[in-house]
């Protein structure tokens, strides 16, 4: 099930984005509160902690093709490091193994995990389409379109709206697949997503 495109896309940028700034970001942090805490020394120990838990991110992405290993290694993260934002990755890594495995649920727990943890940067949002196409994949259309209202970035509205139309042909409400497709359209989703403006076409001339 092919259910990774721009979304992938999206996850790489922010992964990088941690890559390159996630110390910079605790240190920010660490001096904003400096006033309480005297920053010095704290600044110090976030410093130190970012960048194992940088290292220890790296380390276990080149597990990605042991999924066994990988879903060890990134519990022992979660014990050893508080860092939501490689923690939410790692989920995401987790779920797309267990997508390409066949263990939708398994999945659905690491998407449901990312939603939880809210932890910024677009990751929920890419969770939460995620979700949606897996319990739609699973037969659950109706919970699906109700992830997807909860999709509330404008940064994702084309893809939110598209995959909207596609679960309402699914359910074969043409007339407001059409008006998702069209609001996909509106808000950009024929740049990223070729086959939005045929799936149009085809409802328009049905």
């Amino acid at each position: 099930m092919e259910i990774y495109s721009t979304e992938e896309q999206q996850v790489d940028a922010i992964k990088q984005f941690w890559k390159d700034y996630g110390t910079s970001i605790v240190v920010g942090a660490v001096v904003g509160l400096g006033g309480l805490y005297g920053w010095n020394t704290y600044s110090d120990m976030q410093v130190t902690a970012a960048e194992e838990a940088s290292e220890s991110f790296q380390s276990i992405v080149t597990q990605v093709n042991n999924p066994a290993a990988l879903l060890v290694q990134a519990e022992s993260f979660a014990s050893e490091h508080d860092q939501q934002g490689y923690q939410a990755l790692l989920e995401l890594i987790i779920a797309k193994s267990a997508v390409e495995a066949g263990d939708l649920a398994k999945a659905e727990v690491s998407f449901t995990k990312v939603i939880a943890a809210q932890p910024g940067a677009g990751l929920g949002m890419v969770a939460m389409i995620r979700l949606a196409r897996i319990q739609a994949e699973q037969n659950n259309v109706g919970m699906a379109l109700a992830t997807l209202d909860q999709v509330t970035d404008k940064a994702f509205a084309s893809q939110r709206e598209e995959l909207k139309g596609d679960f309402l042909v699914r359910q074969g409400d043409l007339d407001k697949a059409k008006l998702a497709y069209q609001a996909a359209v509106d808000n950009g989703g024929a740049l990223t997503s070729p086959a939005l403006t045929m799936k149009l076409d085809n409802l328009n001339k049905a």
